[in-house]
């Protein structure tokens, strides 16, 4: 399914759960849940082949993704919106209603949601200075989403909102290959 179609499906999506678990004042145990799931979705290949495989029914995605949030002590409004998806065969885009989630969460509390990529995990020292400079950049709190991007090969990328850092070292060898090739 295109991208275009993909965003449009996860921000509907991520827009009905938020209104349904604000309206069941569970907002935060649907975050704690999404957060969860998110980490197990980077985690577990066989998850995400879950979410894309075109050979499982409705029925085999709806039951595998329950069990999941049954497993996990999901909150009712996330196990019930996990089988919803599933059975309206919307588990593709499950990481943009997540992301979509906890954007308009973050917004909500006032946060400003910082995705950083980094080229090896950082420690939780290096994420709490990351947050400190964050926040004294962006004067107030911000909600840091960190993840692990072997491919840029040193470095990190950090974005804020339609800002973006780019520090790693892909990049910078790029930028010095494309030097490379005016000088000759």
């Amino acid at each position: 399914m295109p991208s275009d179609t993909t965003g449009v499906i996860a921000e509907r999506y991520a827009t009905a759960l938020f209104e349904l678990a604000e309206s069941r004042h569970v907002l935060e145990a649907v975050a704690r849940d999404l957060e969860t799931l998110k980490a197990m979705i980077r985690e577990s290949a066989d998850l995400r082949r879950l979410l894309d495989s075109p050979v499982l029914s409705r029925a085999e995605r709806a039951k595998a993704i329950t069990a999941l949030a049954a497993k996990a002590a999901f909150d009712a409004v996330t196990t019930k919106f996990l089988g919803l998806a599933a059975q309206r065969q919307r588990l593709f885009a499950l990481p943009g209603m997540i992301d979509g989630y906890l954007s308009r969460l973050a917004a909500r509390r006032g946060e400003v949601a910082a995705k950083v990529a980094s080229a090896v995990a950082l420690s939780p020292a290096q994420i709490e200075s990351l947050t400190a400079t964050l926040r004294t950049a962006f004067g107030g709190s911000v909600a840091v989403d960190v993840s692990v991007d072997p491919s840029l090969l040193g470095g990190m990328v950090v974005k804020v909102g339609s800002r973006m850092v780019d520090s790693s070292l892909r990049t910078k060898l790029q930028h010095l290959k494309l030097a490379m090739k005016g000088v000759g």
